[in-house]
C-alpha cells in the first residue's frame, strides 16, 4: 500500500509553475511535498536563431538584481544580449556595407572622368 502525501500549501490553479514539487519524508515519517522555485532562463539570441546564451547564467528575475553585473554579461561588444556570431555578423555586415559605398563612389567618379575625357 502506497503512502499518502500531504500538500503544504493551497493553489488554486494547476499551472506549470505551481505544480513543481518533490516529494520528501519528514523525520516523523510522513510523505509531503517539498514545493520547489520556478527555473530561471538563459537570455535568447536573436529572433531567427532558436539558441540561448552560452556564457550567461540562468536566473529568476529577482536575483538577477542581486548577482554582480559580471555574472549577467561578457565582455564583448553587446555583451549579455548577442552570440559571438551574432555580433561577427553584424560587423561583417556593416563593413561590407562600407565597402560597398566606397566602390559606388569610384565607379561614379570614373564614369564622370570618361565622359570628361571622351567630348
Amino acid at each position: 500500500m502506497t503512502q499518502r502525501v500531504t500538500l503544504r500549501k493551497r493553489q488554486p490553479y494547476v499551472t506549470r509553475g505551481h505544480t513543481r514539487r518533490r516529494i520528501i519524508r519528514t523525520p516523523g515519517g510522513k510523505y509531503v511535498y517539498q514545493h520547489l522555485k520556478k527555473l530561471g532562463t538563459k537570455p535568447k539570441l536573436e529572433q531567427g536563431l532558436k539558441e540561448m546564451m552560452h556564457q550567461v547564467l540562468a536566473r529568476r528575475p529577482k536575483e538577477l538584481q542581486r548577482i554582480a553585473h559580471h555574472h549577467k554579461t561578457v565582455s564583448r561588444a553587446y555583451g549579455g544580449s548577442r552570440c559571438a556570431s551574432c555580433v561577427r555578423q553584424r560587423v561583417m555586415r556593416a563593413f561590407l556595407i562600407e565597402e560597398a559605398k566606397i566602390v559606388k563612389k569610384v565607379i561614379k567618379e570614373q564614369a564622370k572622368a570618361q565622359k570628361k575625357g571622351g567630348q
